[in-house]
This record gives structure tokens, sequence and C-alpha cells, in this order.
């Protein structure tokens, strides 16, 4: 049960940002950016992502939703996405990707833990600066969308097949209220 009232019964930040529309806006528009917009890493790379900080926020709701897209985004592959949420540096993926999860690891736990060695393994392994870019951005925003859905107490529904929904949807249309993409 959210600790305010919103307009509708919609789970997740969704129904927290219809009780703010002018700021639920600006967050949809933030992510819509970080999660489509230009960038040298796929849509799925940065669900990835998203979906990762999530974990290790122990967002239920974000974990489910961002998981269930970073899914959908790689072609339905839902055992690479737990596998990177359980273990990146043993997950299968690339190199480049294993070492810019592991900077977004640590701008989840202590930014400032990033140093000059994540930076130089990254580029190592075929990351650009945009990517490296990215994937700082990504992770931090992550860590603020987390904290708005646990401190308001989002509605979090308990089955995963709300998620593959919800999941579905974001991977085919993204972040942007339906009105704002038709646009």
């Amino acid at each position: 049960m959210p600790h305010i009232e919103i307009p509708a019964p919609v789970p997740g930040i969704r129904g927290l940002m219809a009780s703010k529309p002018a700021s639920g806006r600006r967050l949809s528009e933030l992510a819509e950016q970080l999660l489509r917009g230009e960038s040298p890493l796929s849509v799925g790379e940065r669900e990835l992502i998203a979906a990762f900080v999530s974990s290790r926020n122990q967002t239920r709701y974000c974990t489910g939703s961002h998981t269930a897209a970073a899914a959908h985004a790689l072609g339905g592959d839902y055992e690479l996405v737990e596998a990177v949420k359980r273990d990146p540096a043993s997950a299968p993926v690339s190199e480049r990707m294993r070492a810019l999860l592991a900077i977004a690891g640590k701008v989840q736990g202590d930014a400032r833990e990033v140093g000059a060695e994540d930076v130089a393994a990254a580029r190592a392994a075929g990351a650009d600066d945009e990517a490296i870019h990215d994937t700082v951005l990504v992770a931090a925003a992550f860590c603020m969308f987390n904290r708005y859905v646990d401190g308001l107490g989002a509605i979090t529904p308990d089955d995963p097949a709300v998620y593959d929904e919800i999941g579905v949807f974001l991977a085919a249309h993204g972040y942007l209220p339906p009105v704002e993409r038709a646009a």
C-alpha cells in the first residue's frame, strides 16, 4: 500500500508519478532518453543495467519490470538477465558489458569507488567514453527511481506474469505516456 494517496491503483512508479503529473512526465522523459535515446549501448544492455542495479537495491517492482524489459529486448533471454543479476562476473556477456556492469555495481554501492582502473578496464574491453557515461547515468538514475518507488511504498504485484506484461510493453513502446508517443 502506497504511503501517499495515488489517483488510481496503478502499480509501481506509474502510480506514484500520477500523483504529481508534471514531475511524472519529466521522469518518464528521463527514462525514455536514458533507455531509448541514442547510445552506443543497445536498449537491451541499458535495460540489463537497470535490472542489475534495481536487483542490487532490492527494489522488487523495478527489478521485476526491468528484468522483463531486458529479457524481451534481448530476444526473450531471461536466463541471461538472471545470470547477470546473480553474478555479472561469470554471466555470459561480452567483456565490454562485464566491465560496464562492474562500473554500474560500484555506482549502485558507492559511486566514489569508481576509479581510473575501472574506466581503463572498460576501455580495454571496447567501451568508449559515451558507453561509460551512459552506464554511470543509467545506474545513478535507477538508484533514484528505486528509492522513489521504495520510499513511497509503490504498489508491488506478486505475480511474475504482471512483470512480464510490463516488460513486453516497455520493450516495444518505451517510457513515454501513450499520448506523447503518438505526437
